[in-house]
């Protein structure tokens, strides 16, 4: 019986550390804490930076959801969409069908959802260059962009950013021409060139406030960027984060305030930002150019397919997606279809809206 009696003690005594054991966690399960990730911008700019948050009791990406007798996998998509320009040769093409367009994600073929192809009304952001090389160019430059705002959709909606070495709001979103006449007035031509700082704080100017979901930038410059905290690199993936705004830009690079060096190194900038977003960038040769230009950039906005799909990809993957879409017809040559190049995925919570004091 001394055998029995020794096996017995034995499985008493493992029976007994078991809840000991239960209450001590490996050390490889203690979940470390996450560091802070480095922020683009600082909030010296006039217009705040909202960084995407979680939203409060929001489902995890790819958690699963019981329904009925069984489970079914939530995957955490967004629904990208794309304003997408299409040419054949140099004339716009706008008699397109949702089933001539191909969309590719990181060379995989998704489905179109959604389509349209109307004048939808834009969210349009002014960034003028204020610095003192551009004192003699504001009149012309402030007439063209306002016949730009008065060529678009009366829905329309803008807002005036005047930078030198520092970005102001000059006026907030209003579709009041007078209003935005007074805001591109503010000439104080002075200090250097910030444009980087003025893109970004814009960009997230539209993601804050913005009312219409297609937005725009417009960017009036006559210099290289030399006093911004952000580089060039920085500032594309600060608004492909944002799944942000097309950006058009206008380089008035003529004359001889700049070197040529100080030329091409303006102008791959002003040829990226807007490459990268899906806008185009336009040099003109003199300041009578600009007005003409206003109005192509007037035509490109109101000629373009909105496009949307979801990503086969769940958002909570992540990494730059890089996008390519083609258009084919029959009747038509090699068609070339202009949108942005890529999107960074991102879980954003519901814009917040605030209540404003009655003035009655």
């Amino acid at each position: 019986m001394r055998p029995c009696n020794k096996a017995l003690a034995a499985l008493l005594l493992l029976f007994a550390s078991l809840p000991v054991r239960a209450q001590q966690a490996p050390p490889s399960q203690v979940p470390a804490k996450p560091a802070p990730a480095p922020s683009l911008t600082e909030d010296r700019d006039p217009v705040r930076s909202p960084d995407p948050e979680p939203v409060p009791g929001a489902p995890a990406a790819g958690t699963l959801k019981k329904e009925g007798e069984g489970y079914i996998l939530r995957r955490d998509v967004e629904e990208v969409v794309l304003n997408a320009t299409v040419l054949e040769g140099t004339r716009i093409v706008q008699d397109l069908k949702k089933d001539d367009f191909t969309v590719y994600e990181d060379g995989v073929k998704q489905s179109i959802i959604s389509f349209q192809h109307t004048d939808l009304p834009v969210s349009i952001g002014l960034i003028v260059d204020n610095s003192g090389s551009m004192a003699k160019k504001r009149p012309a430059v402030n007439k063209s962009a306002l016949d730009l705002i008065e060529a678009s959709n009366p829905q329309d909606e803008a807002f005036v950013v005047n930078f030198s070495d520092e970005a102001f709001i000059d006026t907030e979103f209003t579709s009041d021409i007078p209003k935005l006449r007074e805001g591109l007035s503010h000439i104080e031509s002075r200090g250097g060139t910030a444009l980087y700082d003025a893109v970004v704080a814009s960009a997230d100017k539209l993601v804050a406030d913005a009312k219409r979901p297609k937005q725009v930038l417009v960017i009036i410059t006559d210099g290289e960027d030399n006093a911004s905290t952000l580089s060039l690199e920085q500032t594309i993936r600060r608004v492909q984060q944002l799944s942000g705004p097309v950006i058009y830009s206008i380089g008035l690079l003529f004359g001889d305030e700049m070197t040529r060096s100080e030329v091409r190194h303006a102008r791959r900038a002003l040829e990226m930002l807007s490459s990268e977003t899906g806008g185009i960038a336009f040099f003109p040769k003199s300041i009578e150019q600009v007005d003409q230009i206003a109005a192509e950039v007037a035509h490109d906005i109101r000629s373009q397919y909105t496009i949307g799909y979801h990503s086969t990809k769940p958002s909570s993957e992540p990494g730059f997606r890089r996008v390519q879409v083609t258009a084919q017809a029959a009747g038509m040559g090699k068609l070339e279809v202009r949108t942005r190049t890529g999107y960074f995925p991102s879980v954003r919570a519901p814009k917040k809206t605030t209540a404003k004091a009655s003035g009655n």
